[in-house]
Formats: C-alpha cells, structure tokens, sequence
C-alpha cells in the first residue's frame, strides 16, 4: 500500500472518532435534559400530592373563601395534564397560575388566626413553600440543560451529526412576567 492510503484511513479514522465523540457528547446533553426534567417532575408530583391536603385544611376554616381554594385544584388540575403530557410550555402558564393561586390562599389564610395556628396548616405550608423553593432551583437547572442542548445541536460541526441522527432543540420552562413579579398583597384583598 502507497503512504496516501495510509494518510487517507488515517484521515477517515480521525473524522470518524471526531464524529463519534460529537454523537455521544450529543446523547449526553439529551439525557441530562430528560433527568432535569426528571427532577422537576418528582417535586412537582410531590407538590401535587400535598395541594388536596392543604385545600381540605384550609376547608375547616375558611368556609367563605370557595372560589380561592377552587383556583387552586383548578390550577393544580392544569399543572397535572401538563406534567403527564410533559408539555413544558403549557407547564409554565399553569405553574403561573398555581402559584399565583396559593399565593392568594396564603394571603387569604392570614385572616383566620384559627387557621394560621393550626399546626397541619402551618406543616402544609411550610412543605409546600419548602417544594416551591426546590422547583425553582431545578428549573433553572433544567433550563441550563435545554440551554446547552439547544447551543450544541446549532453549533458546526455539531449540527451536522444533529441533523443525521435528529437531534432536536427542547423548550425551556419559563414562566411569565406576572409570576416573576412580587405579589401586592393589598390588592389581594380589595
């Protein structure tokens, strides 16, 4: 064999790995999606599972307050469709929602020093509030995956190893500006 064949295998061997590398570096990023969405999706579950708790708590006290509690199952409904269709963008929307919602009912819930003493209460909102805090920290860490994913599947060489195995960009889980802002307690309760 002539030195030019050597050069060429060696040439195809060297693009090969480099192609090889991409493609796992690539099913790497995708599956750090999958677990941080992973992630979300257990705390979310959690949340999920705690939310009739503290309606029916919240029940024993506040007999007036219907319409609050009903928003918040509502809610709850919506971020539990999304969740098991695992539809990131129309998980934001009912995250909003949600929070806003018991938002509103731990506003609300200030008004009954019954309530607020209640110890299964005080346990429930505390849990809640405790998963709330965990939810945001794994957003960010989900978005900074779908983030990366997203970059590397655009970037050359990387896009061409993309499109042959398809590879596709993710959604990141955002929530609107309405969430992001703090609450007016004052214009909860006129």
């Amino acid at each position: 064999m002539e030195i030019s064949t050597f050069i060429l295998l060696g040439v195809l061997v060297v693009i090969s790995g480099y192609g090889v590398m991409i493609y796992n570096n690539l099913v790497r990023l995708k599956h750090n999606v999958s677990q941080a969405w992973s992630n979300i999706d257990v705390l979310l579950k959690q949340r999920h599972d705690e939310l009739p708790k503290l309606v029916e708590t919240c029940k024993q006290y506040m007999g007036y307050e219907q319409e609050t509690l009903e928003k918040v199952m509502q809610a709850r409904s919506r971020v539990a469709d999304a969740r098991a269709a695992g539809d990131v963008a129309a998980l934001g929307p009912a995250e909003t929602q949600l929070r806003m919602g018991l938002g509103n009912l731990f506003a609300v819930a200030e008004d009954y020093p019954e309530l607020k003493a209640s110890e299964s209460f005080q346990h429930l909102q505390t849990r809640i509030s405790g998963l709330e805090n965990q939810i945001a920290d794994r957003r960010e860490y989900y978005n900074e995956s779908v983030n990366n994913n997203n970059v590397r599947i655009e970037q050359f060489p990387d896009v061409i190893i993309a499109n042959m195995f398809k590879f596709g960009p993710r959604d990141l889980l955002e929530f609107s500006d309405e969430e992001k802002r703090d609450v007016d307690v004052k214009a909860l309760f006129t």
